[in-house]
């Protein structure tokens, strides 16, 4: 087994599956984290290049479930040098349309998936980590945090809380050699897209950027890769944001 140990959750598809193939192909070892779909992440793991590649399983709104899956990964890669906070989970619930039960699920699975999960990963993927200057975490964020997601407001908070927490751990973990970074796409061409993608509204989203498109999984998956590099130490605590000028902000 030889390179850096990768663990990167929500890596059944998209962004996830994605920064899966690209770690692989520099020669990395890869625990692809998945929730439910196991077939779909054993599918991503027989794809990739290379060896000792495993699938770890947990439903992260699960504390307990975390650890041991964390844990886990850290086993069978024989410690953890990289995390990808990638899964998440979005939900539509316009305040002024959901009803209260379907208002207070939406914010419990999608703080419990994308926040306390991403935080609870973090925590734990923190005590395999070495402390030679080598460690990375980057998360996945969204252009969402800053622009508003007026039916998915429990997502929008969720990316803005992920930012800050980003921020936060970049300087508590900098001294112990751990870079901590976030990156923040537009709509980018995944299954979680879905039907903002199609039809007029399709055409409607990818008008948004001046490219007149959204951006490709392999697009974001490369940013996390370079912030994961060891020329990009000096980009802790950065919030990059990848939206084809979609989005513009100070």
């Amino acid at each position: 087994m030889s390179g850096r140990r990768i663990l990167v959750t929500g890596g059944s598809r998209g962004i996830g599956a994605a920064v899966a193939r690209a770690f692989a192909a520099l020669g990395d070892v890869v625990a692809v984290h998945c929730s439910s779909n196991r077939a779909a992440s054993e599918q991503v793991v027989a794809s990739l290049p290379g060896t000792g590649h495993v699938v770890v399983q947990a439903d992260l709104r699960d504390a307990d479930q975390v650890r041991a899956m964390v844990d886990a990964a850290a086993e069978a890669l024989g410690g953890i040098d990289v995390l990808v906070n990638n899964a998440g989970v979005f939900f539509s619930h316009p305040i002024e349309e959901a009803t209260y039960e379907e208002w207070q699920r939406a914010w419990a699975d999608t703080l419990g998936v994308n926040l306390v999960g991403a935080a609870n990963v973090t925590w734990c993927a923190v005590r395999h980590m070495p402390r030679d200057g080598s460690a990375r975490i980057v998360s996945v964020g969204s252009r969402g945090a800053f622009r508003g997601e007026p039916d998915s407001p429990a997502y929008g908070a969720s990316k803005a809380a992920i930012a800050a927490f980003g921020q936060s751990l970049a300087k508590s973990l900098g001294g112990s050699g751990i870079a901590v970074s976030t990156v923040a796409p537009g709509f980018v061409e995944t299954e979680m897209a879905g039907e903002h993608l199609e039809g007029e509204l399709g055409d409607a989203t990818r008008a948004q950027s001046p490219f007149n498109r959204v951006a490709t999984p392999e697009e974001i998956a490369a940013a996390v890769v370079w912030l994961a590099s060891s020329e990009a130490q000096w980009a802790s605590g950065a919030i990059l944001d990848l939206n084809g000028a979609s989005y513009l902000r100070m």
